[in-house]
């Protein structure tokens, strides 16, 4: 845990804005997701980390998938008011729900049951805000829906004017989570949340503060991206699935059993950016700590939508003809795998709040 720092809210201020530059050469190394803590009054900036594994001895984040169909999910999809049409696999004809019944169980500790109400309490009067692409949106549609059945019809509403910003508000609470469209953090000709399917990707590696400003405030960020730094390479995930060469999840039903099994999404030279990168923030006395839930992540290969949600186009006679060419093996049906994200952000947020 970073112990907190002299700084006065006016330096903190100034020396975030100059870290982010530093912060996104981490942050694209992070294979799933990373959790930003701005704290005006302790003055310190910390990347998600496993802060109650550190205080008890515990790796949150070795263990296997249990299944649990008594006490998971934590929310049903039909009953978010809120579920996006891209990862409720259930609506759009997905017949098994195993997915939807398998809980992370650290090996030398039990993860805390996520209480919604507990945590609006903990964010009352803040902004959680996630940052990034479309897999960091389906962490924050999980907790939309993990927080939605603990709110009041007609005390809760979601606001989209449009722009990359979409906002989740809990009006008892004035807590807000919300989701800011930045698949690659720096500015892009990607930063349309709608039109951004371009055959050739430009970045702007340097300029975050366009972006920045939209978040700048918030008291807790989840970041996202790293897929989209590596479009080009992306094809060789196929190779992941148990069968043949050259097929992928559709179809899969069971998940990776093997304990310590470790997937081609798992890139070491990344890896050792990271370590390189935290080392180097050390030494300007910023104690950064990771939530890196890659591995936990990639046991789930039966997780994904696959043919199992709504298309942005219709579909084409030839790809009716061959479901597995159209089939979505990035990103989680819901319930699902992104719940664990979140239920490990959520012992995060109160281990971090409670030192």
């Amino acid at each position: 845990m970073a112990k907190k720092g002299n700084f006065s809210s006016d330096y903190l201020t100034v020396d975030v804005r100059c870290s982010f530059k530093t912060l996104v050469v981490l942050l694209v190394a992070v294979l799933v997701v990373g959790a930003v803590y701005l704290t005006a009054e302790g003055g310190y900036l910390v990347q998600g980390g496993a802060a109650a594994a550190e205080n008890s001895g515990c790796d949150l984040f070795s263990g296997r998938w249990v299944y649990d169909n008594e006490s998971y999910p934590l929310y049903k999809e039909e009953e978010c008011t809120f579920m996006s049409d891209q990862l409720a696999c259930g609506k759009f004809g997905r017949a098994d729900s195993s997915y939807q019944h398998w809980r992370w169980q650290p090996h030398h500790c039990d993860l805390p049951r996520l209480n919604a109400t507990a945590l609006l309490e903990r964010l009352r009067n803040k902004r959680l805000v996630f940052v990034g692409d479309s897999l960091n949106r389906g962490q924050w549609v999980s907790m939309v829906c993990l927080l939605d059945k603990a709110i009041p019809r007609g005390r809760k509403y979601m606001h989209n004017n449009g722009s990359a910003l979409i906002t989740f508000k809990a009006k008892d609470y004035n807590a807000k989570i919300e989701f800011y469209w930045a698949p690659l953090l720096v500015e892009s000709n990607s930063d349309d949340p709608v039109s951004h399917r371009l055959p050739d990707r430009i970045v702007r590696a340097q300029a975050i503060e366009k972006h920045a400003r939209h978040w700048s405030d918030a008291d807790i960020l989840v970041f996202n991206t790293y897929l989209w730094w590596r479009r080009p390479q992306m094809k060789v995930l196929a190779e992941e699935w148990r069968r043949s060469k050259g097929e992928n999840c559709y179809s899969e039903t069971d998940m990776i059993s093997k304990e310590g099994y470790i997937g081609q999404g798992t890139d070491p030279k990344m890896m050792q950016i990271v370590d390189a990168t935290l080392d180097e923030l050390k030494t300007r006395g910023v104690n950064v700590q990771m939530i890196n839930i890659t591995q936990l992540s990639e046991y789930r290969k039966e997780g994904h939508p696959s043919i199992y949600r709504k298309q942005w186009e219709p579909l084409t006679e030839e790809q009716k003809s061959n479901p597995l060419g159209y089939a979505d093996c990035i990103h989680w049906c819901l319930p699902g795998v992104p719940d664990v994200w979140n239920e490990l952000l959520y012992a995060y947020i109160f281990n971090h709040e409670s030192n």
